[in-house]
């Protein structure tokens, strides 16, 4: 068995091939695992079917040992949170990341080409992508995983020119009722998400199609979070941001100030705050809440600008006695 250095340890059964590796079993001990992004001076391009996933029968192949940092006892990838994935990574097979109950994020890169069938069954606690684009093309990675996933999954995507976009996918959920007399099941979707998992066309996600989902999702049976999340990311990062979808976003925001300002508060996000305060003037209640919270926070940052916006209001007030 050979053994190599990395970020975090695994347990692998690899095969080589004349333009990569594809690892048949990946089993650690960490929370944040990082797959290694080559070995053998060759790089990981595949990982096989049920890869990753939690009792999987062993593979034969290749056996790779690599060590980064103390080992925990439990080896058997229940305890990833969050995973990284290869750069070169290009296909992922059927069930790979199956049972991984624990893990929450997932990293890599737009070079992946496909995603196998129920690669991320019973991922209950998946709920942050992190995809990087190697190109200004887009790829299909993006489409394959928010369009196999019914849950609410917070997606942020970065530009190979640096840019950066954070899109939220409202959950949804699938209902089968029997139909008796018929003998034959109904189903029924419930939840407003569902058209945002299936927004892409042509495996390529479109911002102002996304967009355009907004006044529908409104309408129908939604969370006022997800809401809040969707609405406050697209203003926070305006990729493709057209100034009839900015105002429907702002609109919303407004009318959900108080529950806005602690949601930039809670990711100390000063830029956020400064943008959620550009959007008008705050009620007083409103104000002296975000006051109160900046200070628990140690927030010191909002807690000025939050200053400011005070000041302002009593400069004005002032200034209209004094008129008077």
């Amino acid at each position: 068995m050979e053994t190599i250095s990395g970020l975090t340890n695994w347990r692998l059964v690899v095969r080589r091939e004349e333009s990569g590796v594809t690892i048949l079993r990946a089993v650690t001990c960490d929370e944040n695992a990082v797959l290694p992004d080559a070995l053998f001076g060759l790089p990981v391009t595949g990982l096989s079917d049920r890869a990753l996933a939690h009792g999987a029968k062993p593979a034969e192949g290749e056996e790779v040992r690599v060590l980064g940092g103390a080992e925990g006892e439990d080896w058997d990838n229940r305890s990833i949170r969050s995973l990284s994935l290869p750069r070169s990574l290009e296909s992922v097979g059927d069930y790979a990341f199956m049972n991984l109950k624990s893990m929450e994020t997932l990293r890599l890169y737009d070079a992946v080409q496909s995603i196998g069938s129920a690669s991320f069954m019973n991922c209950r606690l998946f709920s942050r992508l992190e995809l990087t684009r190697i190109s200004h093309d887009q790829g299909p990675v993006l489409a394959a995983i928010v369009g196999s996933l019914p849950q609410e999954l917070d997606a942020a995507v970065y530009g190979a020119d640096g840019s950066k976009y954070r899109l939220i996918f409202p959950e949804y959920f699938e209902n089968y009722t029997e139909n008796s007399p018929a003998h034959h099941f109904e189903l029924k979707i419930v939840g407003g998400g569902y058209a945002y998992h299936g927004v892409f066309r042509a495996k390529k996600l479109y911002l102002p199609e996304y967009d355009a989902l907004w006044r529908d999702y409104i309408a129908a049976e939604h969370d006022e979070e997800s809401a809040l999340r969707l609405a406050y990311y697209r203003l926070r990062y305006p990729a493709e941001l057209s100034d009839r979808a900015r105002e429907q976003y702002a609109v919303f925001l407004r009318q959900n100030m108080r529950e806005a300002l602690s949601l930039a508060m809670g990711e100390k996000d000063a830029h956020g705050l400064r943008l959620l305060l550009s959007l008008g003037e705050l009620d007083a209640p409103t104000l002296a809440a975000a006051m109160d919270e900046s200070r628990t926070l140690r927030f010191t940052e909002a807690t000025a600008l939050l200053l400011e916006q005070r000041r302002g209001r009593a400069e004005a007030g002032r200034r209209k006695k004094f008129e008077l």
